[in-house]
């Protein structure tokens, strides 16, 4: 994965577990959830996917090949910690 945008990457996810009242905040705000702590983590998940994918785009010109998103995979499953302690 290019540097600059696993830079970015990094800066996110530990901005978005900073960020965790807002994300509490709007699983509460739906009611009922099964699983909340599931629910913000996908949350999470979905905040990263989607600054990897546009960072790609604005970065690389061109969308993230099969080879940057096994990366962005490893990234995340390397992160698994930080993300679980936060919804713990």
């Amino acid at each position: 994965m290019d540097e600059k945008i696993q830079k970015v990457l990094e800066e996110k996810i530990h901005e978005s577990t900073s960020k965790g009242n807002e994300i509490t905040l709007l699983v509460k705000s739906l009611g009922q959830i099964e699983n909340p702590k599931v629910f913000g983590r996908g949350i999470i998940i979905g905040r990263l996917y989607n600054s990897f994918y546009y960072q790609s785009r604005r970065i690389l010109k061109r969308s993230p090949t099969d080879q940057e998103f096994s990366e962005f995979v490893e990234l995340l499953k390397e992160h698994t910690n930080e993300l679980e302690d936060y919804f713990s």
